[in-house]
């Protein structure tokens, strides 16, 4: 099996372990890095060429130009990274954060997916460029500024996983990734969630979407993914799958990760039928 490789384009630096069949996309969260998807290499299919970014201004990935960046400048950075490796069309999964950004992908590059996976999806706040910051968002920052990013991801890595005090390995990983975020990048991201709108994009996207998440996750509740969720239904009257993972909070993959690389696999396999079938 091929080793998992660090590389760069276009600025953004990304983690891949190349293979011969399809390429799947990883799209981490708001305190995450690419490296959080490494151990799902190992139980995802053998073939399958996997790539991971550090979103821009994460890792050592260029911050984006817009001092407010929308989903949709982070989405157009992918569409170049992925143009400079050479990848056509994609499996593209958006974890958290990511969900906006893959959501953003989706709506305006189409043809460019062969499936949409979103896991603990985050729906965004519909907050224009430039306006003011819901109190809840604005304290990720305040917080960050005050406390620096070692202690500020010691104070937030619990809630990420489902009963930490068992699991204390899984929150000091959460950790250590959380500890690591750019000031500057983690501030275009903060502002970005904020004009985020998960819903409103996927109203836009033909696509069907598959959707993952913990049952106990406390970050981004249930709620967030059944409003996304119908927000495709209404437009295109069926329903997308929805896939509860027990004994699971906001990290789904690194607290389930077989279970979250079933329900992925799953929903590309579908995904792949529909396009055989010309659905």
């Amino acid at each position: 099996m091929t080793e998992p490789m660090l590389g760069s384009a276009e600025g953004i630096s990304y983690i891949s372990r190349p293979g011969p069949g399809p390429v799947v996309v990883f799209l981490h969260g708001i305190g995450s890095h690419a490296a959080s998807f490494v151990p799902l290499f190992d139980i995802l299919p053998a073939d399958l060429n996997f790539l991971a970014w550090n979103a821009p201004g994460y890792g050592a990935s260029a911050s984006l130009v817009e001092d407010w960046p929308l989903p949709e400048d982070y989405a157009t950075k992918l569409a170049a990274v992925l143009d400079a490796m050479g990848h056509g069309t994609v499996h593209l999964v958006g974890h958290s954060l990511g969900t906006l950004i893959a959501s953003a992908f989706a709506r305006r590059f189409p043809d460019r997916l062969h499936s949409l996976t979103l896991a603990a999806s985050a729906t965004g706040y519909r907050v224009p460029r430039g306006g003011i910051l819901p109190e809840k968002v604005g304290a990720r920052l305040d917080d960050l500024t005050r406390l620096g990013p070692a202690a500020f991801a010691t104070a937030r890595a619990a809630n990420l996983i489902h009963d930490p005090e068992a699991h204390p390995d899984l929150v000091a990983q959460v950790e250590a990734a959380m500890g690591q975020v750019n000031p500057k990048g983690y501030t275009q991201a903060v502002r970005m969630l904020a004009s985020g709108d998960l819903p409103g994009d996927l109203s836009h996207v033909s696509l069907r979407p598959g959707f993952i998440i913990g049952a106990q996750d406390r970050v981004t509740p249930m709620a967030q993914t059944l409003a996304a969720a119908e927000a495709w239904e209404t437009v295109h009257t069926e329903k997308p799958t929805i896939t509860e993972i027990d004994q699971a909070g906001h990290a789904v993959y690194l607290q389930q990760p077989g279970a979250f690389c079933t329900a992925l696999l799953t929903h590309m396999a579908a995904a792949n039928a529909r396009t055989s079938e010309g659905v």
